[in-house]
């Protein structure tokens, strides 16, 4: 699932594609690369940033949208509004991608279920302006507890009429979770997939903040992306690190991977799928 944000804010690539005719054209290259599914937000949720205003959110979509959809590429649509889902998928878009699984606006459910759209609901506490806080990164028990909260959004999606073979999970890395918290989601990912044995799972780990907090870098600063602390790997010299998290995704069995790059990361997925295969690999003698 290769990104595009319509944002001026985005922590990695925000103005990049904020032009409609910029992001058509970054979208098309990203499925010249190996995409196989666009992924098109109007509204920054990096931690800490404030609401877009709806009208203005889908001002940023509909037009890239429109215009992809017409070409026959699976489009979704990253927002937590029904009004925008609503004009998304009248505009063509096939997968609505709710980051806050329903609790953000329930209305956008009904707005799913009266469509032929699949739904991606993700493990999601609060917006972003306060999502981060000590409150909201306490677990009692962490995986459990994603589980159980990740499935009553299942539920509730459910419930308002969305089939379940159109309900996809997202176990919402980077959202109300630590690094630390972060690092043992992923560790769990058997046991997360497991929970949900039925569904699709979707991941979503592309150059996220605990991958800058591991790979410390002296000059961060320099770099055009920008750095979450002091010492931290800026967001663009993280793609390395999102090839090895998507080989990790690829290789439990995770449904797709939501990614800033698509080629590395494609060609990652490539030869991991080749190792495998179990083809045996001839050695040139040495000497």
């Amino acid at each position: 699932m290769g990104v595009v944000n319509v944002t001026p804010d985005s922590f990695s690539d925000g103005g990049r594609w904020l032009d409609p005719e910029d992001a058509v054209d970054h979208a098309r290259g990203l499925v010249d690369e190996g995409a196989d599914i666009i992924d098109i937000g109007g509204e920054s949720t990096r931690p800490g940033s404030a609401r877009t205003p709806a009208a203005q959110e889908a001002r940023r979509v509909l037009p890239a949208v429109e215009a992809l959809a017409g070409s026959g590429l699976t489009i979704s649509v990253d927002t937590m509004r029904a009004s925008v889902a609503r004009a998304a998928i009248e505009a063509g878009a096939t997968i609505i991608n709710d980051v806050s699984g329903g609790l953000a606006d329930p209305s956008i459910l009904g707005v799913v279920a009266d469509s032929e759209a699949d739904y991606i609901a993700m493990h999601w506490r609060a917006h972003s302006a306060t999502m981060q806080s000590d409150r909201l990164t306490h677990y009692d028990d962490l995986v459990p507890d994603v589980i159980a909260e990740l499935a009553d959004r299942v539920r509730a999606a459910e419930r308002a009429g969305i089939p379940r073979h159109r309900i996809i999970v997202d176990p919402g890395i980077g959202f109300s979770k630590s690094g630390r918290q972060n690092w043992q989601l992923l560790q769990a990912i058997d046991t997360v997939q497991a929970a949900f044995p039925d569904l699709r799972v979707l991941w979503g780990v592309s150059r996220k903040g605990f991958l800058g907090s591991l790979l410390t870098d002296p000059d961060s600063g320099a770099d055009t992306g920008t750095s979450t602390g002091a010492g931290t790997r800026p967001p663009l010299g993280r793609d390395a690190a999102t090839q090895a998290l998507t080989c990790w995704c690829a290789g439990h069995r995770a449904w797709a991977v939501r990614t800033h790059e698509v080629r590395g990361n494609r060609d990652a997925c490539e030869v991991f799928a080749r190792l495998g295969e179990g083809a045996e690999v001839e050695v040139p003698e040495i000497g």
